[in-house]
């Protein structure tokens, strides 16, 4: 057998066995953070082992989890992986059919559910799912059904066995049996075309990124993260295996709208976070600011720029002066501590990824003395593939590769990957598997990108996402959303440009921000239809969208837009739960919106463009 050193059951038993009654998660019941040992949670994880066993459960079998964050999750998660079962994570917002797919594909045999809505779609698609044999509710405010296929999660463990013993030592067994070579989970990316496909994730990938990350990070059994990425997209799920396999505490916030409360709550050291989290934030504070009085912004352009050249000095690895260490401690306690306590104050670094985050915000959070680590990686890597050191790393870039992580630029400037936490393949897709990789085994990113000469990774394109002009001039549609889409008046952006002459936008205004605009503005309106359909309003977007992109080619500018009175969303199939854009579903849908940008007049500013 392999050196299980990494072999993530193992580390996390041994965490188990030493942690004893200090916590391991924590989790709100009725609005209070309660506290779950290390104790517990080993006693829970066996506790529920026992009953797979009980139900059946043969090694590399599937079971499903769907599910918001909750100790449960993770507890489901635990027990199959250290019965060597497979686990396949569900997004809690797919859609029935989305669910039902996955649930056949994968050969799923007991379904773990976390909410009300998620039991009753489970219920509503169990006779399409031939291998499924129990749906067992997580949550004891679930109203079940007397099926005899439903069990609630108590009733599910304390089913009396015949020979408990029994399935004692096969418990024992299956632990002593682990290996690096067995499947460890099954992650379905959605695609924004075509059908889910399920990511292959063994051990070895899981270990690679243990030891890469401690090469790389520095996190010990003091650390708080709070754990509100959904844990179905590998991000969230490989970081909390990281914080336990380091014995830190991991805090689940089952409901993400409460996250600004639980940042003051539970204060955490680290956590996750994508760009449009950092976003959002940086948009608070500055359209805070932009109402304060003049002497207040002088101060907090002053001290922001003191926080960016001790940032600056960090990088570059070089001692302040004398006189910017003592301006920047007053920065510090006039301005900058109170912007580090809207993450709760203790914050020692924040891993971030998902997408690109703008430069301009990962340099306002270094500041601010937020150590945003921003990352790259895909599902098919298991999550990050490199992320930005502490010193040498450019904000524009997605960083230098993990340690491990073979990258080189190939063909078409495409990202290639190969090593030791790269997927083995997609479930039952052999032919899409093949294409996915060249013919040295590296992998396909589907990224264009190039290197500093620091060693820095950029991400130039998405080679296939680019879009072409009926001029010929390709655009990558991401570059622009992101240029333009970080404006606080700006919630949602998806640009047009395909076999069209020009380019033009979908806009989604961020309608608190709007509101308020229009309140002070005393601009009357009856709905958010007529709202964006006036003409200030119209006008104050024009003049944003102009100055927002000046730094873009002409060719690659937003010449028209138009602003649309709801956001794109998962329900009606406009985005991906990782919330990318289906481009195809949402020009079907605008396509007399978009029509009408090509048919119509240009705006005043589209003339002298031309």
């Amino acid at each position: 057998m392999a050196n299980l050193e990494f072999h993530i059951v193992k580390k996390i038993r041994d965490r188990i066995t030493q942690g004893g009654d200090k916590i391991a998660l924590k989790h709100k019941i009725n609005n209070v953070w309660q506290g779950i040992s290390w104790k517990e949670f080993g006693a829970s994880i066996d506790a529920l082992s026992l009953a797979l066993l009980n139900k059946g459960i043969q090694p590399q079998d599937k079971i499903g989890i769907i599910a918001n964050n909750m100790p449960k999750w993770t507890i489901a998660d635990f027990a199959s992986l250290q019965l060597r079962a497979v686990t396949v994570p569900i997004y809690p917002t797919n859609t029935p059919a989305q669910t039902s797919y996955i649930l056949q594909n994968a050969d799923v045999r007991i379904l773990f559910v976390g909410e009300q809505e998620q039991f009753d779609a489970a219920l509503s698609i169990y006779e399409e799912c031939p291998q499924l044999e129990w749906i067992v509710a997580m949550s004891d405010d679930i109203e079940i059904t007397d099926d005899s296929y439903v069990t609630r999660w108590d009733d599910f463990i304390a089913t009396p066995s015949v020979q408990p013993e029994h399935l004692e030592q096969t418990l024992q067994e299956r632990i002593e049996q682990a290996n690096f070579d067995d499947l460890l989970t099954l992650i379905y990316t959605s695609g924004t075309t075509g059908q889910p496909k399920g990511v292959m994730l063994d051990y070895q990938n899981i270990g690679a990124q243990l030891k890469g990350h401690d090469e790389r990070l520095s996190l010990s059994e003091d650390d708080v993260s709070l754990c509100f990425l959904p844990l179905s997209h590998v991000f969230e799920r490989a970081w909390t295996f990281y914080v336990l396999y380091k014995g830190g505490t991991n805090c689940y916030l089952q409901d993400t709208m409460q996250v600004r409360d639980a940042l003051g709550e539970i204060r955490p050291t680290v956590m996750s976070a994508v760009p449009r989290f950092y976003e959002k934030i940086f948009s608070a504070i500055h359209e805070r600011v932009s109402k304060a009085p003049v002497h207040r912004k002088v101060l907090f352009t002053w001290a922001v720029n003191m926080g960016a050249k001790m940032a600056q000095c960090r990088q570059d690895n070089v001692q302040p002066s004398f006189m910017l260490k003592k301006s920047y401690a007053l920065a510090d306690k006039i301005v900058l501590n109170k912007l580090r306590e809207l993450l709760g104050g203790q914050i020692n670094f924040m891993p971030c990824g998902g997408a690109k985050l703008d430069e301009t915000i990962g340099r306002f959070f270094q500041a601010i003395g937020i150590n945003v680590k921003l990352g790259y990686g895909m599902t098919e890597t298991t999550a990050t593939v490199s992320c930005w050191d502490d010193t040498c790393y450019n904000p524009d870039s997605i960083g230098m590769p993990m340690p491990g992580a073979e990258v080189k630029i190939g063909e078409n400037n495409e990202i290639l990957v190969r090593g030791p936490m790269v997927m083995r393949g997609y479930y039952k897709m052999p032919e899409e598997t093949a294409k996915t990789f060249d013919a040295d085994g590296f992998l396909k990113t589907g990224d264009a990108g190039e290197f500093d000469v620091n060693g820095n990774l950029f991400i130039t394109d998405r080679i296939k996402e680019l879009m072409k002009t009926s001029n010929g001039k390709y655009i990558a549609p991401q570059a622009i959303e992101g240029t333009i889409g970080k404006d606080h008046y700006i919630e949602q952006i998806a640009v047009i440009a395909d076999t069209r002459k020009f380019v033009s936008a979908l806009i989604v205004p961020c309608f608190d921000t709007l509101e308020e605009y229009a309140k002070e503005l005393n601009i009357k309106y009856h709905d958010r239809i007529e709202l964006i359909k006036h003409n200030e309003v119209v006008e104050m977007f024009e003049k944003r969208v102009f100055e927002l992109q000046k730094g873009l080619a002409k060719f690659e500018q937003v010449k028209k837009f138009k602003l649309l009175p709801r956001g794109f969303s998962m329900d009606k199939g406009e985005l991906t739960p990782t919330q990318k854009l289906r481009r195809k579903v949402i020009n079907d849908r605008y396509q007399d919106e978009i029509e009408e940008m090509y048919n119509d007049h240009p705006h005043k500013h589209d003339k002298k463009d031309k």
